[in-house]
C-alpha cells in the first residue's frame, strides 16, 4: 500500500540560517533608513540595541517552544497546545496576516525597483514574472529555495562588509567629518529624546522580523529541536550586530547627514560613501534581496498553511497535499501565489501594516505560551526556571505589548478586523464540523437498525 507523502528532514543548520536571514533581508536597514532615521530622531545606533532587547526575549522564547513542539506551525501550534485550542486558532489567524503579506511586500517591492530601472516596463509586469518565478522556485524543493537564499545572504552580507570598510576607510583619512572610530556621540545626543529612540525601536523591530519564520520548517530539519533552536539565536543575532554596525559607522562619519525625501535616503548616503558606482550595485543587491525574501516568505507561508490544514482549519485535502516527487505542499505554494497577485492592487504602508500586526500579536502570545507550558504544566519553578521561563517571557511580552500600542490606529483598527473575520470563521466552521458529525452519526444508528432489522428477518 502507498503511503501519503510527508515533508523530509533534508535542512542543515546554516540552510535554516540562511533561509531566515533571506526572510529577514539583511538590506533592509537601507530600504528602512530613511523612515527609521526620522523617527529616531537620527539616534539610529540606540535605537536598534532596544529594538534587539525587545526581540532577544521573544527569540528566546521561540527557541524554547520549538523544542517543546518542534513541527510546523510556528505561534498557532505553540498557543493551541499550551494555552487552548481556540487561543490557538486566533493567534494563527493573525500570524496568517505575518505570512500571507510577507511574499507580497518582497514581490511589490522588486516590482518597484525593477520599475526604478527599467521605467519603461511597468511594475504589475514585474509583479507577474517574479511570482511565476518564486512560485516554481519553491515547488522544485526546499532545497533549492535554502541554496538560493544562502547566495542571496552571503552577498547582501558583501556588500554590507565593503559599506562599512568605505566609511571605516574614509574616517581613518579624514575624508569625513569624523575624527575618531570610537565615539559616544552616536548614543548621546542634546537635541533627541528618549521618547524619539523608542518610537524608532518600534518601527525598527520590523528590521528583525523573520528569525521566527524557521520555526515553521520544522519538520523538514534535521534534529529539529536544536537546530531550529540555535538558528533563531543566531539569525538574530547576525542580524543584530550589522545593523548596530551600520548605524553606528554611519553615525560617526556623518553627524550632520540630511535628506529631503525618506524613501530614497539611504540611496543618497549610499551614494555620499562609494559614489555612482556603489550605488549601482547597490541597487542591483537589493533587487537580489527582495527576490530571495520572496522566495523564502513563501516556503514559510506555505508550511504553515500545510500545519492548519493538517489541524484542518483549512481543507484537508487541499492544503496538507505534498508532491511525490518533489516533496513538496504544491498546492499551498501556487494559493499562495495566486493571493500575491494582490501585490498589483497593494502599497507597501498597507502590506507592511498587516505584517506588523500579525507578527506582534504572534510574539507576545509565544511568550505567554512559555509560561503556559513550563511554568504552569511542567512546574519548571526553580530559582533557575523561574528566571527562564517566568520573567524572560514576562520581559519578552511586556516588550511586544508596547511595541503593539506604539501602532497607530489604523493598523490596530485592521487587525481587530481580522480577528473578527476570524472569530466568525472559527464559529461556522465549528457549527459545520459538529452539523457533519451528527450527520454521521444519524446515518451509522440507521445503518445499525437496517443490520438488526435484516438479522432478526432471517
Amino acid at each position: 500500500m502507498n503511503q501519503k507523502p510527508t515533508l523530509t528532514k533534508t535542512l542543515k543548520l546554516h540552510q535554516v540560517v540562511f533561509m531566515g536571514l533571506a526572510w529577514m533581508t539583511p538590506m533592509i536597514f537601507f530600504t528602512v533608513y530613511g523612515v527609521a532615521f526620522e523617527a529616531a530622531d537620527g539616534m539610529m545606533t540606540p535605537a536598534y540595541l532596544i529594538a534587539f532587547l525587545a526581540i532577544f526575549f521573544t527569540a528566546f522564547s521561540y527557541s524554547r517552544m520549538v523544542k517543546a513542539y518542534p513541527i510546523s506551525g510556528s505561534a498557532y501550534t505553540y498557543t493551541k497546545k499550551s494555552i487552548h485550542p481556540k487561543v490557538g486558532f486566533l493567534v494563527g489567524w493573525a500570524l496568517l496576516l505575518d505570512y500571507v503579506f510577507s511574499p507580497i511586500i518582497a514581490i511589490l517591492t522588486f516590482g518597484i525597483f525593477m520599475n526604478t530601472e527599467f521605467p519603461s516596463i511597468p511594475v504589475f509586469v514585474w509583479i507577474i514574472i517574479m511570482n511565476i518565478v518564486l512560485v516554481i522556485v519553491n515547488i522544485v524543493g526546499i532545497k533549492s529555495a535554502a541554496r538560493i537564499s544562502g547566495i542571496s545572504v552571503l552577498v547582501q552580507i558583501a556588500f554590507i562588509v565593503l559599506f562599512c570598510a568605505l566609511i571605516v576607510k574614509d574616517v581613518i583619512t579624514g575624508d569625513t567629518a569624523a575624527s575618531s572610530l570610537f565615539s559616544l556621540s552616536p548614543f548621546l545626543s542634546d537635541h533627541s529624546s528618549l521618547s524619539a529612540v523608542f518610537t524608532g525601536a518600534s518601527l525598527i523591530c520590523f528590521c528583525f522580523l523573520g528569525f521566527d519564520a524557521v520555526t515553521t520548517m520544522s519538520e523538514e530539519t534535521i534534529k529539529a529541536e536544536k537546530t531550529v533552536s540555535k538558528a533563531i539565536f543566531l539569525i538574530v543575532l547576525i542580524a543584530a550586530v550589522m545593523y548596530i554596525a551600520i548605524s553606528y559607522l554611519t553615525q560617526v562619519a556623518f553627524p550632520n547627514f540630511a535628506f529631503s525625501n525618506p524613501d530614497n535616503a539611504a540611496y543618497a548616503l549610499v551614494q555620499l560613501v562609494g559614489g555612482n558606482l556603489l550605488s549601482s550595485i547597490f541597487i542591483m543587491v537589493l533587487i537580489i534581496a527582495t527576490f530571495t525574501q520572496g522566495v523564502s516568505s513563501m516556503t514559510s507561508v506555505s508550511r504553515f498553511l500545510y500545519a492548519l490544514g493538517r489541524e484542518s482549519i483549512l481543507p484537508v485535502k487541499l492544503f496538507t497535499a505534498i508532491h511525490p516527487k518533489y516533496k513538496t505542499p504544491v498546492a499551498n505554494i501556487i494559493f499562495v501565489g495566486v493571493i500575491s497577485f494582490a501585490a498589483v492592487f497593494f502599497d507597501l504602508d498597507t502590506a507592511v501594516t498587516f505584517v506588523s500586526f500579525g507578527a506582534l500579536t504572534a510574539f507576545t502570545f509565544v511568550n505567554i505560551s512559555v509560561i503556559a507550558h513550563y511554568y504552569m504544566k511542567q512546574k519548571e519553578r526553580s530559582l533557575k526556571g523561574t528566571f527562564v521561563y517566568l520573567v524572560f517571557p514576562l520581559i519578552g511580552a511586556g516588550f511586544i505589548c508596547w511595541l503593539l500600542t506604539l501602532l497607530n490606529k489604523q493598523t490596530l483598527m485592521y487587525g481587530l478586523a481580522w480577528l473578527i473575520i476570524g472569530f466568525i470563521y472559527m464559529a461556522i466552521r465549528k457549527a459545520w464540523i459538529t452539523s457533519k458529525d451528527k450527520s454521521s452519526t444519524t446515518r451509522k444508528k440507521l445503518l445499525q437498525q437496517k443490520t438488526m432489522s435484516d438479522n432478526l428477518t432471517d
